[in-house]
């Protein structure tokens, strides 16, 4: 079979690997969607010969089991079975892995599907059977895709978070992460600003239900919110663009005893105690989701009947891996997928 891996310098190749099949405690998808996450861009971009990994790529993934190695038993491991898949591997055996977190394990190397080992950019993949979540028949594979990780990512933050319909929240960034944000937000009864400097993601996030949206680029965010929201400011902001200056935003965005939580990759800032300390700010990260609550996150869609499947601008063959990275890195639009 053949697979996306990312070689350094914005350039890929399609290579060629064996079929895989099952060991102890493991089972083969045909992978039916494989999503294109903004995480990715950061391998795709990385300065060729740093150490890229040579692995197929995508972390992902959702299909249809197809083998079953030995020692695998549950209802989500059988042949035909429609899966997502958590797409981290740990010990299995610590509290956090049992926990649901093996992101979190502290016990033995963490596997990141698509980083560490083969990932869903490709026919077939080879994944632990512990990491398998099941797939609604109401949803389909492509939005089992987002939920595994970009759409699954927000609903973590938000779990963290603690929101309710209460909230204000700011949501920084309008991507695929930031989208899926507005939409779950709403569907929770929150109220939503949503912010991004490329204009067709602020037309999506308005109809994802925004009830108003930012060009950051018009400048004076803080005093923006600030109007929209009578003076005090947002409850809430959730920062999904890894940019620093979207993350200073948030902090002067929020309202005194409110919540920045951060999610974007790659950026850094500083700060001044001085001036925050007595504004009882408190200040999270998150990172994706627990295989609970990627679960949970897929039975809110099926119960709040919400068209995820509205995220997705781009369908993509696995032919076609360098025009849709070449998009994909231009970050406009919605979420890109490819289709097997």
């Amino acid at each position: 079979m053949r697979g996306i891996v990312f070689r350094g310098d914005c350039t890929l190749e399609l290579a060629t690997f064996p079929d895989p099949t099952p060991d102890v405690g493991e089972v083969v998808l045909e992978i039916k969607a494989s999503g294109m996450c903004g995480s990715d861009l950061h391998f795709y971009r990385r300065p060729a010969g740093s150490s890229v990994p040579s692995v197929i790529a995508g972390h992902e993934p959702c299909g249809i089991v197809v083998a079953v190695g030995k020692g695998v038993v549950g209802p989500h491991a059988r042949i035909g079975a429609r899966v997502m898949v958590h797409h981290y591997s740990g010990c299995m055996g610590c509290p956090d892995c049992r926990s649901g977190w093996p992101q979190m394990c502290r016990t033995a190397p963490i596997i990141v599907y698509g980083t560490d080992a083969h990932g869903a950019h490709a026919p077939y993949m080879k994944v632990r059977a512990d990491t398998l979540v099941p797939l609604d028949e109401r949803l389909s594979f492509e939005a089992g895709a987002a939920i595994s990780c970009g759409t699954g990512t927000a609903w973590g933050a938000f779990e963290r978070i603690n929101l309710t319909g209460r909230d204000t929240v700011a949501v920084f960034g309008q991507g695929p992460v930031g989208l899926s944000a507005t939409m779950l937000a709403k569907a929770q009864g929150a109220r939503v600003i949503a912010l991004d400097v490329d204009a067709s993601r602020r037309e999506t996030a308005a109809k994802f239900g925004a009830d108003a949206v930012i060009n950051p680029l018009d400048g004076g965010v803080p005093d923006a919110i600030r109007e929209l929201t009578g003076g005090r400011g947002a409850s809430v902001a959730l920062e999904t663009s890894g940019a620093a200056a979207a993350n200073r935003d948030a902090l002067d965005s929020v309202s005194p005893w409110g919540t920045i939580c951060l999610v974007g990759i790659g950026s850094e800032f500083s700060l001044s105690l001085g001036g925050y300390l007595r504004t009882q700010l408190r200040v999270l990260t998150s990172w994706t989701m627990s295989v609970q609550g990627q679960r949970a996150c897929a039975e809110f869609i099926v119960e709040r009947k919400l068209d995820l499947d509205a995220l997705f601008t781009n369908r993509w063959r696995l032919d076609q891996a360098e025009e849709a990275y070449q998009a994909f890195d231009r970050q406009s639009g919605g979420k890109g997928v490819f289709l097997m």
